[in-house]
Parts: C-alpha cells; sequence; structure tokens
C-alpha cells in the first residue's frame, strides 16, 4: 500500500482539544511537519522535522522526498478543511495519496463559548485576504463568524462593518487566544471595538 500523507488537525492550541487519533499519529511519524510551535510542543527527538514558514515549496519537497520512504504527517492548526495547508497539499499531490484527521477550528470553538448555533452564520475570513463587499453587507439576522489577521483587525474590521451598513450598536465578541491559558472573550459592540485598542489574530462573533 502506498504511503500517505497524514494532515492532522491539532485544534485551536490546547492539546486537549486534539483528538487521540491525530495525536496518535503526530507521536509515532517518521517524518513530521509542522508550524515551528507545533514542532517545539509535538515532535521528538528521534523524528524527521521540517517547520512550516513563509517558504512554502520547502515542506512540499520534504514531503515529496520522504513519501516514498514512510507516512509524513503535516500538523495544520485547527481544522485541516478550513483555512489550512490543505489547500495547497491538494494542489501538488494527488487527493488519493492524502489522510485527514479532522479537529476543531478556533471557528467553532469560538461560537461554543458564546453558546450559538453556527449553522446560519456567514463565516468569512480576513487572514491574508479580503471577502467581497457582498458577503459583509449587513442583512436583517445575519451572524458573521470572522478571522481576522493583523492588518484586518478587530478595529479595523468593526469600522469597515459599520461601513457597510452594520449598526455601531451592533454586538461584536472579540475571542482571543481560545484554549489557552491566557484566552479573552470580550463581549462590545461595533462602535466601541472600533475606538479601541485593536485585537489582532483573533476570532469576530458579529450579530
Amino acid at each position: 500500500m502506498a504511503n500517505k500523507i497524514i494532515v492532522a488537525g491539532i485544534g485551536p492550541g490546547n492539546e486537549d482539544y486534539i483528538s487521540p487519533t491525530a495525536l496518535k499519529r503526530i507521536r509515532t511519524a517518521k517524518f513530521l511537519v509542522g508550524g515551528r510551535r507545533a514542532l517545539d510542543e509535538f515532535a521528538a527527538v528521534n523524528q524527521i522535522t521540517c517547520a512550516i514558514t513563509r517558504d512554502l515549496d520547502a515542506p512540499i519537497n520534504f514531503i515529496r522526498d520522504n513519501l516514498p520512504l514512510d507516512d509524513v504527517v503535516v500538523m495544520v492548526s485547527g481544522d485541516p478543511g478550513y483555512y489550512s495547508l490543505l489547500d495547497l497539499l491538494r494542489k501538488n499531490f494527488s487527493p488519493q495519496s492524502i489522510e485527514v484527521i479532522p479537529s476543531i477550528s478556533a471557528m467553532q470553538l469560538a461560537f461554543a463559548k458564546l453558546a450559538l448555533p453556527w449553522h446560519d452564520a456567514t463565516l468569512l475570513s480576513f487572514h491574508g485576504r479580503q471577502p467581497t463587499p457582498d458577503a459583509l453587507k449587513f442583512t436583517d439576522g445575519k451572524i458573521l463568524g470572522l478571522l481576522t489577521d493583523a492588518e484586518f483587525n478587530s478595529a479595523t474590521i468593526s469600522k469597515l462593518l459599520i461601513d457597510y451598513g452594520w449598526d455601531k450598536n451592533s454586538s461584536v465578541t472579540i475571542c482571543a487566544r481560545l484554549s489557552y491559558p491566557d484566552e479573552k472573550i470580550i463581549a462590545t459592540t461595533l462602535d466601541a471595538a472600533a475606538n479601541a485598542e485593536p485585537v489582532k489574530h483573533c476570532i469576530l462573533i458579529v450579530k
């Protein structure tokens, strides 16, 4: 049987949220790929590793070189099917060579923290991209779940949503460092968030 690229979701950060299946594959891997923080936390001394950095050719070449020898486990934060390295892997390898172990995304955990169903929410990402105005504009009853980055943060996005017709008093919850000991969940309004210190790399839930 051909070796596989095992894409293991490691959840929002805290090891408590990783599935036993993903953790077992990570710990028994001969070849392990992941972000530096993930490698620092999970890699063992006997594993051959490759860090995911801005140079995305490096992990692709590492996988291509070592896949003939054994399975390669790729750790991705959150759920592999939600804005992860899986897109890039599918562009470079056949889907048949990839096995995905799902996990909890930070977005999923943010909605859980609010005890809020997310099946009717509009989920969008500002992480290295910008959603269309049509996706962001206000409509009655709309709920937004937004991934942010350093540039598009809690303040800049709140201002943008007000420009797109959201009432300045609309509820926004800022969810940062989810699952970590210093987790912060701030319930406020768009107007207040737009004029407060920006929170970067967080989840915003707007309704």
